[in-house]
């Protein structure tokens, strides 16, 4: 799997971090990883990961997805460094997870949700788009879709399928408004395919499965977040064209919406 240049939203803790460190130590890495973080006294473990890496060139933007200006202050770096050759995976990992349980849910709660998890992933998209449009047609020529050319990994969860909602997995009952921002986000992000399945951008929403970070909750989760990421990056690998607008898992099997 060859891929030129990454953003990474949320890149600083839990999943994010973990790609970034995948990323950097594969055996062809990328030539650049933007990674993004909203708070800069969190940075500790991305930098150890930035210096330790040799063939990677690290660019770390502070970016908070809810701020229209922020993403557009990121667009305006990754342009200007890869140019005319654009951006070949936008990962849209950022999120956010509070518990606040049925009939109790307030405005508030929603809100936030949906700004993290719905709106932010979408504007960054739509931010990053001609720079992933660039890449696709410089790629034009290796056939078809693909992480190679040019792609777009949105963090789902299986939490977001309105099918299964209550009936196949009950834990995720007690955060309602991330069930409710994961299944918004579905819906935006099959809109965005549809809107772009000529430019030959692949699409694509991923649950990492229940994996132990911060937001997922280290006790519970059954998943060391190494195992989750490079499942999800062996399934990348093997995407097209097929695969465009599905949501899976981290294997590439197939979630009802």
């Amino acid at each position: 799997m060859k891929i030129e240049s990454v953003m990474v939203t949320g890149a600083n803790r839990g999943i994010g971090l973990e790609f970034v460190r995948q990323l950097s130590q594969l055996s062809d890495p990328p030539r650049y990883i933007f990674a993004t973080y909203r708070n800069a006294d969190c940075l500790q473990d991305l930098k150890e990961i930035e210096e330790s890496s040799t063939q990677s060139k690290f660019i770390l933007i502070k970016m908070d997805v809810t701020r229209p200006e922020e993403i557009e202050a990121a667009k305006t770096i990754v342009e200007d460094a890869v140019g005319e050759r654009g951006l070949n995976l936008l990962i849209n990992n950022a999120g956010v997870a509070k518990m606040e349980m049925f009939p109790n849910v307030t405005p508030e709660n929603l809100e936030l949700h949906y700004k993290v998890n719905t709106e932010g992933p979408l504007l960054v998209l739509q931010a990053m788009l001609p720079s992933l449009e660039r890449a696709a047609e410089l790629h034009a020529g290796t056939g078809g879709m693909g992480v190679s050319r040019a792609a777009v990994l949105n963090m789902t969860s299986m939490a977001g399928s309105i099918t299964n909602a209550g009936f196949v997995f009950t834990e995720d009952l007690a955060v309602p408004s991330y069930k409710i921002s994961k299944a918004a986000l579905n819906m935006a992000m099959r809109v965005a395919a549809a809107k772009v399945k000529d430019k030959g951008i692949l699409i694509v929403m991923m649950c990492p499965g229940w994996v132990k970070t911060d937001m997922g909750g280290r006790e519970r989760a059954v998943l060391e977040p190494e195992e989750s990421i490079a499942d999800m990056l062996k399934t990348l690998s093997t995407l097209n064209e097929s695969h465009h607008g599905t949501y899976m898992d981290r294997l590439g099997t197939p979630y009802p919406f």
